[in-house]
């Protein structure tokens, strides 16, 4: 008898042809759970190789222990301030199962001595590299060469609030880089960033941040993911205290917090990072072809090498052990997925599940989501993915690879498009709702208009697509402009209807809810190393004289709107109504319904559609207010009811706004 397709196949006819390549994929990753459970006992437990690894002090006796794995390795040596950067005073013992050990009195070391390996390779290289499983790593300022640093303070920190993520809600994500999170044109601290910026995101509604950058990165410019050392966080933000300062205050703020997360591919360095590592050309990485990614300039891990497999699950352990994280934001994951890194077109199943794909890596994704549950069953796990892989997003048991959330990626790249080619009154409006709604039944996504991705210089900002040079001249609230106004008005509604039809969550990034003008540009050779575009400029919108302050408002009252109707913990929304020539587009989402004039020019004074039911409906938002920069040409004590015994509803609806209407 034949056994049950995977419910992910029972929900989807066309997925029948792959039903015995996902059935394989989840006995694959079952077999590999049986192997970990006989050896380490559970998944957690395995998951615990970074307390073996490294650089560790007994807590009882002092001694400290040092191991590593660096299997094809002639020799191993720990040298640094200890031993006056003696290479080979201090040689580690190789042992059969490939990891190098050495044990050292109490008062060998101490805390905060800088330290790194003197390896000597399996191709009779010579390099002095930093631990792989170091906690803390510090930059020489003179040679702006990294070292490894001890990391075992005295007194543990102490975590003054808990958190339970159990009723937090759709998740409403406030995209943010630590770095430029102030205003000064300077690097920024994790302490700074708790103190000044996350009370500006609890004002905000937000409920969730995501935090790029983390895990330390040689280059300041790579946004954090080109990584160097997967268990340090980043040092140029402050120690690993000062990073759970942060974590803790957000959650005395009811605010989660995220951890963007680098596991599709590392940094190239040898100075800094894990490429052959033990001089066999491989290790960590695949020794041939598939361990370049010649796109991102980067290394691309081995997933089916058991060690590889136990350092990189360690590491999500660590991460959410050491520091309170509430999940992941998995970067690079198409890349992850096929061996083309995503250089594909995505146009037929066999692209999911024949043609490409990195087996391995989707066991590893397995693994990773079936530890993450087991350690914090309430964590978000948002994957980001441009190719649509079916189930990305489905259960474990489902036959899915156990993501809680795909980023609809898709999304901004649409309001780009159409800004760069397409005049407001062109756009075809049947097109933008099919594309926002354009996802996988059952599988949940984060809505998002635009992120740090469009921030970047040689793109745009929506406000500076916009409004470009215009913002610099008059967003004063006694200089209207028509660019301005039109920016404005287009602004507000290209926020709301996203939030409204994109998804079951929705992103934002820093500065971006007030329309912060410019782009993102870190400090390089090519600027002369300024950080006046790696900064966000808070004064503008803290300025009530400037009307980014109207789109600030705008964007809290949405979120408000958002968490008090739980809006997006609800079926996707509904098109009511649809009229390219009038350029109106009415939906309705959690008993709410939402109009959208984008006509240029054209207001109507008795617009009719049918509601989703008879009643009174009154505006519990409009984006026209004067409070968020508009005309105020709604009379918000004025109902609205069905006209008879039909569901047909008049209103009145301005050119360029945006209403939300509640039963009343």
């Amino acid at each position: 008898m034949l056994e049950t397709p995977p419910k992910l196949v029972l929900d989807d006819p066309w997925l029948e042809p792959y039903a015995g390549q996902i059935t394989r994929r989840m006995g694959r990753c079952e077999s590999r759970l049986a192997e970990i459970r006989k050896t380490a006992g559970s998944l957690k437990a395995y998951a615990t190789w970074h307390n073996e690894m490294g650089i560790h002090r007994d807590h009882v006796s002092g001694q400290w222990s040092i191991r590593e794995w660096a299997p094809q390795a002639k020799s191993v040596a720990l040298l640094g301030d200890f031993n006056d950067w003696n290479p080979h005073s201090h040689p580690l013992q190789h042992e059969e199962n490939g990891c190098w050990s050495l044990n050292l009195p109490a008062d060998a070391l101490a805390h905060e001595q800088l330290v790194k390996l003197h390896i000597v390779g399996a191709d009779d290289s010579t390099r002095d590299r930093i631990p792989a499983f170091i906690r803390r790593t510090r930059q020489n300022e003179t040679t702006h060469d990294f070292s490894g640093e001890i990391w075992q303070p005295t007194n543990a920190y102490q975590w003054q609030h808990t958190f339970d993520a159990s009723n937090l809600g759709a998740p409403l994500i406030y995209e943010a880089h630590v770095g430029m999170a102030g205003e000064e044109p300077r690097l920024h601290s994790y302490r700074e960033f708790a103190d000044d910026i996350l009370p500006r995101i609890k004002k905000a509604g937000y409920n969730v941040i995501q935090l790029m950058a983390i895990a330390e990165h040689p280059y300041y410019g790579s946004f954090g993911y080109h990584v160097s050392n997967f268990f340090a966080p980043a040092s140029r933000f402050g120690t690993p205290d000062d990073l759970k300062y942060l974590v803790d205050t957000a959650h005395g703020l009811g605010i989660a917090v995220l951890m963007d997360l680098v596991h599709s591919h590392a940094v190239k360095n040898y100075g800094e990072g894990l490429n052959n590592f033990d001089g066999s050309g491989g290790q960590y990485f695949h020794a041939d072809g598939r361990g370049d990614h010649e796109g991102w300039d980067s290394k691309c891990f081995d997933y089916g090498r058991h060690e590889v497999q136990r350092f990189l699950l360690s590491n999500l352990r660590y991460w959410l052990d050491e520091f309170h994280f509430d999940g992941f934001r998995f970067d690079g994951v198409t890349s992850l997925l096929y061996w083309h890194r995503g250089n594909a077109a995505f146009d037929h199943y066999d692209k999911y599940f024949v043609e490409n794909v990195d087996e391995d890596a989707i066991l590893y994704l397995l693994l990773a989501n079936t530890l993450i549950k087991e350690l914090n069953p309430n964590a978000l796990v948002i994957a980001e993915d441009m190719s649509g892989m079916p189930g990305l997003c489905r259960p474990l048991e489902d036959g899915g690879l156990g993501f809680t959330h795909r980023l609809a990626m898709g999304i901004p790249d649409y309001w780009i498009k159409l800004l760069k080619h397409q005049r407001d009154e062109e756009w075809n409006l049947e097109v933008l709702w099919n594309t926002l709604c354009n996802r996988r039944h059952g599988e949940a996504n984060i809505a998002y208009a635009e992120s740090h991705d469009q921030a970047l210089v040689g793109d745009k900002t929506l406000a500076f697509w916009l409004m470009d040079q215009e913002m610099y001249w008059h967003m004063n609230r006694d200089n209207s402009h028509p660019v301005i106004e039109r920016g404005i008005a287009l602004h507000k509604m290209i926020r709301l209807i996203t939030l409204v039809g994109g998804g079951e969550g929705w992103l934002n990034f820093m500065g971006n809810e007030f329309g912060h003008p410019e782009w993102l540009d870190f400090p390089r050779e090519g600027n002369n190393w300024s950080y006046h575009h790696c900064r966000r400029q808070w004064s503008l919108v803290d300025n009530p004289e400037l009307r980014y302050s109207d789109l600030n408002a705008f964007d809290a009252a949405m979120i408000d709107l958002t968490r008090r109707h739980d809006l997006l913990h609800s079926i996707p929304a509904r098109l009511l109504h649809v009229h390219n020539d009038n350029k109106v587009i009415i939906v309705e989402r959690k008993n709410l319904i939402i109009a959208f004039n984008l006509s240029p020019q054209e207001s109507y004074a008795d617009y009719r559609f049918d509601a989703p039911a008879k009643g009174t409906y009154r505006v519990s938002l409009d984006s026209d207010a004067a409070r968020f920069g508009g005309h105020d040409r709604i009379d918000s004590s004025i109902s609205y009811s069905t006209i008879g015994d039909s569901r047909q509803l008049s209103i009145y609806l301005p050119t360029r706004t945006a209403l939300v209407f509640e039963k009343a």
